[in-house]
């Protein structure tokens, strides 16, 4: 690939300091993600430079007029505190005739709102649990079809924002308790789903019509208590300490039959298809004992950080993390 100009989109808050690519301990900072992907281009040969935006479009503009990018590598996770906004900036992106990494906007709009997503799935009868939504000031009734135990969740927001052992709950009256404090706390209506008791899987794609499928990935629980729900709260996604206190990890997962292998990649592109989605993405699947799958969300441009889920999957497929890069920056071209 020639040396293109790379404008790197993200959150001013997430925009490096000055001299950070003299650091070499900077993987527990907001902005290792940032740094990781811009120290990539440049190693690449390709000429970046850092944007950061939050409330004014207007920056992004003089970007593009004054740098003139060949390409804008997307790594902004909302607009105006908003995390449903970012899929405007990337309309904007479009509506600018400007080549952007990752997702189009319409597979960002279905895949963030989770309850959509479902929908979406359902029509294509791709597995998920059962679920319903519990919009804010409504009255807090749980539908017949739903059976304890069940997981209460945001139904936009990502990250595990929320997310923690008292969020799967046994009984009507935890139900509306959790559902009040989603309400109050997050501000976002609710999606409550069934509780899938199995293994915590995450599957990443990369491409548009031809996709290539990474190795299967798990979070593993070596020391959580019996009792205790295995699922991916805030601690247990960015809680060091915690993480090492439990046991726990992430890596490719093991004990897969090459015909169960087969059957979550195929569901994994099936759903990948299904919403639309471009560039890469991530989709998190449940897999119970009996070798049922069920479809939990899916979510593009997941993290990309060096070390980090996606490219370490990347990494046992043969990528490089400046393959990764580079061929991120190649979708995102090709889908110009």
């Amino acid at each position: 690939m020639k040396s293109l100009k790379v404008l790197c989109l993200t959150h001013e808050d997430f925009v490096p300091p000055a001299r950070a690519s003299e650091r070499k301990d900077f993987h527990d900072e907001q902005w290792r993600t940032e740094q990781y992907v811009f120290a990539t281009l440049a190693k690449l040969g390709h000429e970046a430079r850092m944007l950061g935006v939050r409330y004014d479009l207007g920056v992004l503009r003089t970007a593009l007029e004054e740098f003139k990018p060949d390409i804008v590598f997307n790594l902004l996770e909302e607009f105006h505190d908003q995390p449903i906004y970012d899929q405007n900036v990337v309309s904007y992106l479009e509506l600018m005739q400007v080549p952007y990494t990752g997702c189009n906007p319409r597979g960002m709009v279905l895949a963030r709102d989770k309850a959509l997503t479902r929908k979406v799935l359902s029509y294509h009868r791709i597995p998920g649990p059962e679920f319903a939504v519990f919009a804010k000031g409504k009255k807090i009734k749980r539908p017949k079809k739903l059976s304890m135990p069940l997981f209460v969740k945001s139904q936009i927001e990502e990250a595990s924002l929320g997310i923690s052992q008292a969020s799967v709950v046994q009984s009507d009256a935890e139900l509306e308790e959790r559902v009040r404090f989603m309400h109050e706390k997050v501000n976002t209506d609710v999606i409550v789903e069934e509780y899938i008791e199995g293994r915590e899987l995450y599957v990443g794609i990369l491409g548009a019509e031809r996709l290539v499928v990474l190795p299967i990935w798990e979070l593993v629980f070596e020391n959580m208590p019996d009792n205790v729900p295995h699922i991916a709260t805030r601690r247990v996604k960015w809680d060091p300490k915690y993480q090492k206190k439990r046991g726990i990890v992430s890596r490719e997962a093991h004990g897969l039959s090459p015909e169960l292998r087969q059957r979550i990649q195929s569901v994994c592109k099936r759903t990948y298809r299904a919403l639309g989605l471009s560039g890469y993405a991530r989709i998190d699947l449940r897999l119970r004992a009996d070798g049922e799958i069920y479809v939990i969300e899916a979510n593009p441009n997941p993290e990309i950080a060096f070390q980090e889920d996606f490219a370490d999957s990347a990494k046992k497929q043969g990528y490089s993390y400046e393959d990764l890069i580079q061929r991120v920056l190649a979708l995102g071209l090709r889908g110009r």
